[in-house]
């Protein structure tokens, strides 16, 4: 009966807003079309697995024992106005398609539009580049470092991966969500194997010293700063994430605030505290960008009797994380042509959704198709390191450039006086401040590389290529959904 209530208040507080009358409404009426699969718990687990990538400690570690000031910096300039944003705007207006739906409210839908496409764009690439790092994960685990560097090896890894993503996508939530509850659990047994390894070894006399809380003070180059956006934004986002799948989670009004608070911590200490895990084994300089974690655990296990054991089990556990990772970053990339259509921006056959699993079958099928492609064009004729960082930074940008939009939000839109819209307070718009500069910092330098590449201006000029072509695509996309709907509405206006 709460949530019910709840609901026609935002009905009415729309209505007279700037925004299309009933535009909340319909959201929502189209939303009850799916299965409410989602609980407090699935959405805390979802929210760790898909923050905590295993290859940020590797980024962080780079920067040596000043990683946590960077880290703590993150978190302050990024990580927590993020997610004040994100739980302010969640409770708001709960719907299906989230930053989407929040960026068309509230800018319009054009704006809407370029962020799903933008979002879009971040998972297709994102996805398309995941068998690079499961690749690495085998070498490790399997002790055969060929594996890494076989394109073969690498092709066949994104087919099998994207044809299970295709079918657990179309099965839905209630089959994918155990999957990524349990690549969470893995994923947080990892970590905790990672963290308490530096400890065991120190006891045993293998490490003379491990200090994990050690601080030096930074320097400040173009490549910490670099590297600090990436922990910022590249490591630190992903709370919006889950609030795009809003139509399928029970009471998302509270839910998705609440395991962000409740997730938040936890995260916090897996990536400071694994960073100072690979540093005990590595230096800066030694460390693997694609696999630091399965490079610490082989060489923290090397030296203890169950190392051959536990190592692989360890590194298959990192693994099932990216699968269960990839899942949810399909899952929710499916839905983004899925709400451009129901405004009409894309064919209505992107809305269909399966008669049995109500799943937008048509989006899954389309948006596979087209990140296996992008993901076996974006490995040929480079070396495996680069391409990783090509297609990762090519993702990242995309994926900033929509928190551009996200911290506008605040302070923008109650700028403008919009009535109906919810009402930013003074912290919270200082804080999507904070966390608007330190995305336009991150957008600007992960132009350029963290590793050694032939020339960092050609990996300039392909990384900008990318992202203003796709950008440009979208742009044309609109437009065309634009004509598309007025033809439409014309042949309407006709019949009557």
């Amino acid at each position: 009966m709460k949530v019910g209530v709840r609901a026609d208040a935002r009905r009415e507080a729309f209505h007279g807003a700037t925004t299309p009358t009933g535009e909340v409404a319909r959201v929502e009426q189209r939303s009850a079309a799916f299965k409410k699969e989602l609980g407090l718990a699935d959405i805390v687990l979802q929210q760790i697995v898909y923050v905590v990538g295993i290859v940020w400690v590797g980024a962080a570690a780079k920067l040596g024992q000043s990683h946590i000031v960077f880290w703590l910096a993150a978190m302050l300039l990024f990580y927590l106005p993020q997610a004040a944003v994100v739980i302010h705007l969640s409770r708001a207006l709960p719907l299906e398609g989230g930053l989407y739906q929040w960026t068309k409210l509230g800018f319009g839908e054009a704006a809407g539009f370029m962020v799903a496409w933008n979002l879009w764009m971040y998972a297709v690439v994102l996805i398309s580049s995941i068998g690079l790092p499961i690749a690495s994960n085998l070498a490790y685990a399997f002790g055969t470092p060929w594996l890494a560097s076989s394109k073969p090896m690498i092709v066949g890894v994104s087919c099998a991966l994207m044809g299970a993503l295709i079918a657990l996508g179309i099965l839905g939530l209630s089959v994918s969500k155990w999957l990524h509850n349990a690549g969470s659990v893995m994923l947080m047994i990892a970590f905790a194997v990672l963290i308490a390894l530096p400890f065991v070894q120190h006891a045993r006399g293998v490490l003379p010293e491990y200090h994990p809380f050690a601080i030096a003070m930074p320097t400040l180059t173009l490549l910490s700063l670099n590297i600090f956006g990436k922990l910022a934004v590249g490591a630190l986002s992903g709370f919006e994430y889950v609030a795009v799948l809003a139509g399928e989670c029970r009471d998302p009004e509270r839910t998705i605030g609440r395991a962000t608070l409740i997730a938040a911590p936890i995260i916090a200490v897996m990536f400071i505290l694994g960073t100072s895990a690979v540093l005990a084994f590595s230096t800066p300089g030694q460390v693997d960008l694609i696999a630091p974690i399965p490079q610490t655990i082989t060489r923290g296990l090397g030296s203890l009797g169950v190392g051959a054991v536990v190592g692989p089990i360890v590194i298959l556990m990192l693994t099932s994380r990216l699968v269960a990772n990839s899942s949810i970053v399909f899952t929710g990339n499916t839905r983004m042509p899925m709400v451009a259509g129901w405004d009409q921006l894309l064919p209505a056959w992107f809305t269909r959704l399966h008669p049995r699993f109500r799943t937008p079958v048509n989006s899954i099928l389309f948006v596979g198709a087209v990140s296996l492609a992008f993901g076996l064009a974006g490995i040929a004729g480079v070396g495996e390191q680069e391409a990783f960082q090509l297609l990762d930074n090519a993702a990242g940008i995309l994926y900033g450039l929509t928190y551009l939009v996200l911290f506008a939000l605040p302070f923008v839109v109650a700028g403008r006086g919009m009535s109906g819209w919810p009402r930013a307070s003074r912290p919270l718009r200082i804080a999507a401040m904070a966390g608007l500069a330190t995305t336009i910092l991150y957008v600007i330098l992960s132009i350029f590389p963290i590793i050694d590449v032939p020339s960092w201006r050609m990996f300039a000029v392909k990384i900008s290529s990318v992202v203003i072509g796709l950008n440009l695509v979208g742009l044309l996309v609109y437009a065309l959904g634009g004509r598309r709907r007025e033809r439409a509405q014309e042949r309407d206006r006709n019949r009557r």
